[in-house]
């Protein structure tokens, strides 16, 4: 099934992703993804695919509407079902798609979360996922200058979704994170 097919949404991202950074971010999500899949009893594989494609298309579709409709359009032609475009257009709530899903739940749940928590990261001295914990992660949250871009709101809300406590999710995407730290630290 192509949805979950790990190899051509890899290739799809690398295609049209360049940064490291946001290659990195994807494989953040997609393992956050994951860990909730098998948390929840889903199916991790489906899970990773779109959180891998979540935002493949931003480096050229950097405003939204056209992110993600555009990534829509190119992974529809790809074969993708709607359950997989639909997911990925929910995380972004200018869209206005009901997050009635787990699926679509989680990836709104992750994706502002692994941003921060792999900013929390670089600023530590060792630089490094390993020697994160939740407690740094809640202390640079409460500064709103450090990582500006990244919604608190969006943060709060995807836990409250999740029906987790907030300390609970950033250690539950925290310990995502950790089983791929050497793909993603520095």
């Amino acid at each position: 099934m192509i949805e979950r097919d790990r190899a051509k949404a890899l290739g799809i991202l690398h295609k049209h992703t360049e940064s490291p950074a946001l290659r990195r971010h994807a494989y953040a999500v997609e393992a956050a993804m994951r860990w909730y899949a098998e948390k929840l009893g889903e199916d991790p594989e489906l899970y990773g695919v779109v959180g891998l494609l979540h935002d493949f298309d931003y480096e050229e579709h950097t405003t939204i509407p056209e992110h993600p409709l555009e990534g829509e359009k190119i992974l529809k032609a790809e074969g993708y079902p709607e359950s997989v475009t639909e997911a990925i257009k929910s995380h972004a709530s200018e869209m206005g798609i009901p997050r009635d899903t787990n699926l679509r739940k989680v990836l709104f749940a992750v994706d502002e979360l692994c941003g921060f928590v792999m900013a929390a990261a670089l600023v530590l001295p060792s630089k490094s996922l390993a020697d994160l914990t939740v407690e740094s992660v809640r202390k640079k949250m409460k500064r709103k200058e450090f990582a500006r871009a990244v919604k608190r709101e969006d943060i709060i809300e995807g836990a409250e979704q999740l029906g987790l406590p907030l300390e609970e999710h950033i250690g539950n995407v925290i310990q995502a994170l950790q089983s791929i730290r050497t793909t993603l630290d520095p």
